[in-house]
């Protein structure tokens, strides 16, 4: 058993973005989407073959819930062992992918609404 399933001696760069993006229930398509990167980017980041530069990985750490400091070396606010697999996992998921959906929404609407005040403002009908 790995005490420490995501260090520095035990996982790489990779493995720990591939890890999080998994717990966070996210495909590798919706997080280079997301990021604004090609999924080819975002495949060679999780293969150690490519590294995000340092703005990516800013909101890499934010997007995935985990610190800067742990995707870079294991250690930190970060994941302690792989993501569930079972059933509550996936509950866990699809809520989070639903309050994904709503927030997404809301902030739709908020443009619009935006827009709206604006019109008003400006005397339009």
């Amino acid at each position: 058993m790995v005490d420490d399933w995501y260090g520095e001696a035990s996982a790489t760069f990779g493995d720990r973005l591939a890890g999080a993006r998994e717990a966070a229930g996210l495909s590798q398509e919706d997080l280079a989407t997301q990021l604004g990167v090609r999924l080819e980017t975002l495949q060679a980041w999780e293969e150690d073959v490519l590294e995000p530069r340092a703005n990516r990985l800013q909101m890499l750490s934010g997007m995935l819930n985990v610190t800067l400091m742990w995707l870079l070396t294991g250690s930190g606010e970060g994941l302690d062992g792989p993501p569930e697999q079972g059933e509550d996992a996936k509950a866990e998921r699809a809520l989070v992918r639903e309050i994904r959906e709503v927030r997404s929404g809301l902030e739709d609407l908020d443009v619009r609404l935006a827009r709206l005040e604006k019109r008003l403002v400006a005397g339009e009908s």
